[in-house]
Formats: structure tokens, C-alpha cells, sequence
């Protein structure tokens, strides 16, 4: 006899199991089954996990939000059960010029439409805006000579725009189709950070000054929705939340704490009185990073100096509001924190799981501790130095100096990470190459190449499984 409860009581009790719990609830009866099936849950799950909240089926293409998760959560696993030899090897010898400025323009396998498509956005000869299929290794679009160098640039991978500032401090929105720009606007002083944010409200371009102002431009004609002064010196560092709750703003200064912006409050100035925001009692940040898939928690390391220990700060972030949104205000917790002593030296790199758990390196080594400074796990002994590392939900990228990538990946059942495999380039790079800008998706591995006194350019590998 099948035991089958009320579909609404069913439904709220299955909003509180994940993707593994749902596809067991779907065994147990046919009932069961349709309500596990519901689209509401699975899209509740996208949401949790990709915060896709702007996407449709439609845009997907697929006929339920289930495909769609177990389609994209395929397409992330396949990287971490890759080989080396699943991956073919592409350079992109492009006159990139000194910086190798350079960022992913599709967006990380969200279609299925889309799939075995890398494509990445390089300003070339410092002057020109380039776009390249990685896979085929050919520029598909190509943009005027600018009238002076491009300084700044970055893209909106959802929206398939990439944004430009030069030396004049002319910014520019490209739809990376047409000849010429699609927007322009001017900042006052040189531009020091640029970043493109879709929010749920509006996508705008998120940029600061030498003379420590932001800006905030809407997209798509760029105008200023509002500048603000944050600090006396320029920033240096701008970190979304997320699902892009909260702003996180640094300047590297003894003197001076990072500080956390409600992004609304920045995008609605009407309806705040003055934009919300939070200082956190943490200097010298050298590095931050968001916890994956929670809102309001982030993780700040110092930069050490001979007589101070490097230190590791977690904390909590709530917002208050009253009836009127014109009162509300942030309200600050440190959750965690500890020190590194001993024989920690050349911490530079750092990054979060969902977990909490703190992964960093150290000359040769990767180590994991927990947000209260418990060793977890340590990888050491490499035969080269770390130079930099890239830490994502799903993976942790090491790159070494020599050119060589280790991919690890997050293990679902502890806290700790797995190695994936060795990626290594054909070729001798040579001692004076450095390794400026490690980039990834579902499909792809990107790093920026850079050679003492000659122009950059692009090392790929295409993973084969989507072909």
C-alpha cells in the first residue's frame, strides 16, 4: 500500500533536500516521483548553486530545470575525471602587448547549445579588442584601432559584453559584434579597477579612480547611476558576494580597513539615504575571498611582514532594515580567525571552499586548514615554486613557474581536495616567462604567458568531452 502525503506539505518538505536526496525521494512511489520532479525544486537548486536567476528554459535548452542541473552538473564533474590526455593543447601567439590583458566571454557551459564553445575576450597591441575560439584557435571579432592604449578591461560572460577603459579615462561597452562601441562615458581621474556585475536589479560596470572614488555605470548605455568617495588612496581590490549581495572594497594600508557595500543601496541612491556599508577591522588585506554559495561570509588574509605573522579573519555580514529600506545598516561578526607562525613564508595566494575550509600557498607547498587554523591537509615538495592559484567551487588550480598546471578537486565527502592530474606544455617556456593570469571554465584552461621584453600571449588546453 503507497503511503503518499499532500502535494503541498510534500513540496515544502522536499525544498529542503538536495539534488542526491531528490533523484532518492523519486524511487520511492509514483507520487513521489512527480512531486521530486517539480520544477519549482530543481530550479531552486540552479538557482543555489549557479544563481541563474535571469535564465530561462528557453535560454537553457532544455525542457526541465532537472535536465538542466544534471546536464551542468555533468559538465562540471567532467574536468575533474579528465586525464591529460582529454586534453588537446591550443596557443594563441596574438600580439597581446606588455599586460596580456585578458578574460572569458562565453559563459562557462551555461547552454547546452553552448557546449564545446571557449571563447575569450584579449586586448591586442594595447589598442585593439580581439575575440578568440579557443578551440579553433581563430579570432572571430575584431575592433577598431583605439585612439590611445587600453588600461582596463573586463567582461560579462551572461551578457556576452566586455568593457574598456584607456589612458584618456574613456570607458567603452562592447557587444564584441558590431564595429564600435556600444556605450561611452568618461571617469574623472585614471581608472584603477574595473568590474562587470549582473545583479538582479541591473548588469553595471563597477570601476574606481587613483583619487579613491567608485563608480557605478549602468548597462547598457553607461550612464552613472553614482560616484562615491571610499577611500583617500586608490582601491585596489573590488569583490562581488555571490549572487552579488554585497561589495567588498580594499586598499592595501596599515591605516586603512577594507570595507563592504550593500550593492542595492549603491544601484538605488533614491531610496537610500546614503548607500549602506560595513568596515571591517582587518589591515594590510592582502587577499579576500567570498564563501561559495553563502551570501554574506568572507574570509581576509594579511600580508606578512619580518615581525607580524600572517593572519586569517572570517566574518559574518546581516543586514538591518527597517520599514523603510532609507534606515538600514550593516551589522558585522567575526566568526574565526588565527594566525600563521613558524615556518609559513611567501603567502601569497589564497581561497575558500563552501566548506570553509582555507587553501594557501607557500613556496612549494599547499596547505588546507580550517577557518579556526586547523591543518587539514598538506601538499609539499613540489619540484618548482607556486606562482599562482586559482580556487573555485569545484577546483583548485596550481600554477608553477615553469609553466605546469595541477588541477585538484573538492571532495564532496570531507574537506578536503583530490588530485586530478598534471598538465604540462610541450615546450620549454624558458626561465624569464611568467605566468601573470590563470583563467577557466567547464571546458577549458587559459593561462597568460608573458616573456621578459617580448608580448604576451595564450596557452590553452580544450578538454575533448564536450566535442
Amino acid at each position: 500500500m503507497e503511503f503518499s502525503l499532500p502535494s503541498l506539505p510534500m513540496l515544502k518538505i522536499c525544498s529542503y533536500l538536495d539534488a542526491y536526496s531528490l533523484l532518492q525521494v523519486g524511487q520511492v512511489n509514483k507520487s513521489w516521483n512527480a512531486v521530486s520532479n517539480s520544477d519549482f525544486l530543481w530550479r531552486r537548486l540552479c538557482l543555489m548553486r549557479w544563481y541563474c536567476f535571469d535564465i530561462t528554459l528557453e535560454h537553457v535548452g532544455t525542457q526541465t530545470w532537472k535536465q538542466f542541473f544534471l546536464y551542468r552538473s555533468r559538465q562540471e564533474r567532467a574536468k575533474s575525471l579528465a586525464k591529460p590526455a582529454d586534453f588537446f593543447i591550443r596557443e594563441i601567439p596574438g600580439n597581446f602587448g606588455s599586460q596580456g590583458l585578458a578574460s572569458y566571454l562565453s559563459g562557462s557551459g551555461l547552454t547546452p547549445s553552448g557546449q564545446g564553445k571557449s571563447v575569450v575576450c584579449v586586448v591586442t597591441s594595447m589598442s585593439r579588442l580581439t575575440t578568440w575560439d579557443i578551440k579553433e584557435g581563430v579570432m572571430t571579432w575584431v575592433s577598431p584601432v583605439q585612439p590611445t592604449c587600453i588600461t582596463r578591461m573586463t567582461t560579462l560572460p551572461e551578457m556576452h559584453l566586455a568593457v574598456t577603459v584607456d589612458m584618456e579615462t574613456t570607458i567603452k561597452l562592447w557587444n564584441c559584434r558590431d564595429r564600435d562601441a556600444q556605450a561611452t562615458n568618461t571617469m574623472f581621474t585614471y581608472c584603477q579597477t574595473l568590474k562587470a556585475v549582473l545583479t538582479k536589479y541591473d548588469p553595471v560596470v563597477l570601476a574606481s579612480d587613483s583619487s579613491g572614488n567608485l563608480y557605478v555605470f549602468r548597462i547598457p548605455d553607461l550612464s552613472l547611476i553614482i560616484r562615491i568617495h571610499i577611500f583617500k588612496y586608490p582601491i585596489e581590490e573590488i569583490s562581488c558576494s555571490p549572487q552579488k549581495k554585497w561589495v567588498f572594497l580594499n586598499r592595501r594600508h596599515p591605516k586603512i580597513f577594507p570595507k563592504v557595500f550593500l550593492l542595492r543601496s549603491l544601484l538605488r541612491p533614491l531610496e537610500y539615504s546614503n548607500p549602506v556599508f560595513i568596515k571591517l577591522p582587518f589591515s594590510l588585506c592582502l587577499r579576500a575571498s567570498w564563501t561559495p554559495r553563502r551570501e554574506d561570509r568572507i574570509t581576509l588574509m594579511s600580508r606578512r611582514s619580518p615581525d607580524i605573522p600572517t593572519k586569517f579573519a572570517t566574518f559574518d555580514m546581516e543586514l538591518i532594515e527597517t520599514e523603510k529600506r532609507t534606515f538600514a545598516n550593516g551589522k558585522l561578526r567575526e566568526i574565526a580567525g588565527f594566525e600563521m607562525h613558524g615556518y609559513f613564508h611567501n603567502m601569497e595566494w589564497m581561497g575558500v571552499s563552501e566548506k570553509d575550509v582555507i587553501v594557501f600557498s607557500t613556496g612549494k607547498s599547499l596547505h588546507l586548514f580550517n577557518m579556526w587554523g586547523f591543518r587539514l591537509q598538506t601538499f609539499q615538495d613540489y619540484p618548482q615554486v607556486i606562482t599562482r592559484l586559482k580556487v573555485d567551487p569545484l577546483h583548485v588550480i596550481v600554477t608553477f613557474n615553469d609553466g605546469t598546471l595541477d588541477v585538484y578537486a573538492w571532495d564532496e565527502r570531507n574537506d578536503l581536495l583530490r588530485k586530478c592530474y598534471r598538465l604540462q606544455y610541450p615546450r620549454h617556456l624558458g626561465p624569464q616567462s611568467i605566468f601573470p593570469k590563470t583563467l577557466c571554465d567547464d571546458l577549458s584552461i587559459v593561462r597568460v604567458v608573458s616573456r621578459s621584453c617580448q608580448c604576451c600571449f595564450l596557452a590553452a588546453y580544450i578538454l575533448n568531452v564536450f566535442s
